[in-house]
This record gives structure tokens, C-alpha cells and sequence, in this order.
């Protein structure tokens, strides 16, 4: 019989194996990034000029004054009524249905003068409609 008390061994976790590992995957990883920059498309993108694309033929421009007057395609329009409005916008759209209405209103114009001329879009039959702004001045308080 072997009444001997045994000693228990720590267990250790040796580090030089993993270490190993790791630097294997690492050395691959920096290979195969390499090999990926030789083997991804060398392209020349066309330049173009933003302005020269722009299809101005389809452009109606409404301008809204500070005190409410309006031009289409920098006429003035006599009165201030909606159905005035859709008629300088009948004749203005040059495309048709298909023309994308720029409306460009002063920051100080009414906003019932800006719903008009929305509303005089709608009885022309202008759906696509987007409002011009600017970019604020570096340092300015707005």
C-alpha cells in the first residue's frame, strides 16, 4: 500500500506555442494585404462639370420677394393670385409635367406667399419641386 501524500502540480499554461500562432496569422495577414493592393482595378474616373450637366430646359425658377411679388423665369408676374401664378408656370415649363420647379424665396417673404406658390405648381401640373438656398458665410451668427 503506497500511504505516500502526493504532490499536486500547478498546471502552467505555456505561452510560446500561442505566441507562435499569432505570429503566423500576422505574417499572413501582412501578405495577403500586399498581395490585395496589386490585385484591386486601377481606375480613371470621367470629371465633369456640375453646370454644364444641369438640363436648364427643365428648370422653372419662381422667385418670391421679401414684400410678395413674384417672377417665373425672371419675368414678373402681374398680380399676386394663385391662378396668375399657374398660368406664368403653364408657360414657363418648357418639359412639360417632367420640369423641376427652383423656388427661390427671400428669408424675410410670408410663408402664405411660398404656399401659393406651391399651390399655383399644383394646378400647373409641377410635382417635382425643390427650394434654392445658400451657404452660410463662415463666422456668420445664423
Amino acid at each position: 500500500m503506497n500511504f505516500r501524500v502526493r504532490t499536486k502540480e500547478e498546471p502552467e499554461i505555456n505561452l510560446i506555442p500561442f505566441i507562435d500562432v499569432l505570429l503566423v496569422i500576422l505574417i499572413f495577414l501582412m501578405l495577403s494585404t500586399t498581395y490585395a493592393k496589386f490585385t484591386e482595378m486601377q481606375l480613371k474616373l470621367p470629371v465633369a462639370d456640375v453646370d454644364a450637366q444641369r438640363d436648364h430646359a427643365k428648370e422653372v425658377l419662381v422667385s418670391v420677394s421679401a414684400d410678395g411679388q413674384y417672377s417665373v423665369n425672371k419675368q414678373m408676374v402681374n398680380g399676386r393670385n394663385v391662378a396668375e401664378l399657374a398660368n406664368a408656370m403653364k408657360a414657363g415649363a418648357k418639359a412639360g409635367p417632367d420640369s423641376v420647379l427652383i423656388i427661390h424665396a427671400d428669408a424675410s417673404a410670408r410663408h402664405q406667399a411660398v404656399i401659393n406658390v406651391m399651390e399655383a405648381a399644383r394646378r400647373a401640373g409641377l410635382t417635382q419641386i425643390t427650394f434654392a438656398t445658400v451657404s452660410p458665410t463662415p463666422g456668420s451668427t445664423r
